[in-house]
């Protein structure tokens, strides 16, 4: 019915960077709330930036002024610039999306996950 598709992760050294999308589709009626989830292994998946229908941002502190996500409202993607990486940032990167369908049943979709590797 509706679905997430991420790209753009990838192995990047300390101090690169990498420009994640993600991209809503489906039945769609309006999207909500965006943003960025990560988990590394072994560890807690934690919340690392969100933007609401009106492009206000929030930031997991230790990636505010490394990290920015936006979005386009016209074809439903956020996205999520990462600068400056450390190795600390290493995880598998999940986009989601609170969505109203055309069902106007209101959901949470997540995307499959995108693996981002910061090492030498």
């Amino acid at each position: 019915q509706v679905q997430l598709v991420e790209s753009g992760g990838g192995l990047v050294q300390p101090g690169g960077s990498l420009r994640l999308s993600c991209a809503a589709s489906g039945s769609i009626l309006s999207v909500h709330a965006m943003g960025w989830y990560r988990q590394a292994p072994g560890k807690q998946r934690e919340l690392v930036a969100t933007i609401n229908s009106e492009g206000s941002t929030k930031y997991l502190e230790p990636v505010k002024g490394r990290f920015t996500t936006s979005r386009n409202n016209a074809n439903n993607t956020v996205y999520l610039q990462m600068n400056s990486l450390k190795p600390e940032d290493s995880a598998v990167y999940y986009c989601y999306a609170k969505m109203t369908t055309t069902r106007l049943n209101t959901l949470d979709a997540w995307g499959q996950g995108t693996l981002v590797t910061v090492s030498a």
